[in-house]
């Protein structure tokens, strides 16, 4: 099944991040997509999924941390109903790309 939404914040700085994400997976029923990553230039992002409603109050919950910390929030967006496609492109969980014994 497809997830129902997926929800994208991206920081400027690794810091700013974890206070970030701390953040929304504390005010909703939402779960971390592999883990936070860098992307150069100080720029850092994560993805959650869950239903629409709960990614939506996660990012909120979460750029709002960012910005009373004192960081940069560079883009906070929900994507509800993506295609199975997006899949192909979230961050994997290391335990799920490693081989089964």
């Amino acid at each position: 099944m497809a997830k129902q939404a997926v929800g994208l914040l991206e920081t400027r700085g690794l810091a700013c991040l974890v206070v970030g994400v701390d953040a929304m997976l504390k005010s909703a029923n939402v779960e971390l997509v592999g883990p936070m990553k860098q992307i150069g230039n100080a720029m850092c992002n994560a993805a959650v999924t869950g239903d629409v409603a709960a990614v939506k109050a996660a990012i909120d919950a979460g750029a709002s941390a960012v910005a009373q910390a004192g960081g940069e929030v560079i883009s906070a967006h929900v994507i509800a109903r993506p295609d199975d496609a997006i899949d192909s492109v979230l961050p994997k969980d290391a335990a799920a790309r490693a081989p089964r014994k």
